[in-house]
């Protein structure tokens, strides 16, 4: 499930980005990187893990589903607050800026 999830993130983040590339201000090239870098990552671990337990890889407890779906949700969060973050101290519309620096009229 952490793969499936992190494969559908990536999907999806690379569709917002190829159809907002030529602009590319909210950096979303680098939600795309960190969801194909976890793809991957979870890719090789069930290779990994499918080389070790054969066929019971195909039959997973609910339990193990279920938390699997969870750790899948919790890097796409992580995932996205970090390009928040990103987004954040690059500030690419200079709102970030413009807020702290706004001035009281009075």
């Amino acid at each position: 499930m952490t793969l499936l999830t992190t494969v559908f993130a990536a999907i999806i983040s690379t569709i917002i980005w190829y159809r907002n590339a030529p602009k590319s201000q909210m950096n979303v090239g680098i939600l795309c990187w960190m969801y194909w870098g976890a793809s991957l990552m979870w890719f090789i671990d069930a290779v990994f893990e499918y080389a070790d337990i054969r066929e019971a890889y195909f039959t997973p407890a609910p339990a193990d589903m279920l938390n699997d779906l969870y750790l899948g949700l919790s890097v796409i969060a992580l995932g996205l607050v970090i390009w928040l973050v990103i987004l954040l101290i690059k500030d690419p519309k200079g709102v970030v800026k413009a807020a702290l620096f706004k001035r009281k009229t009075g």
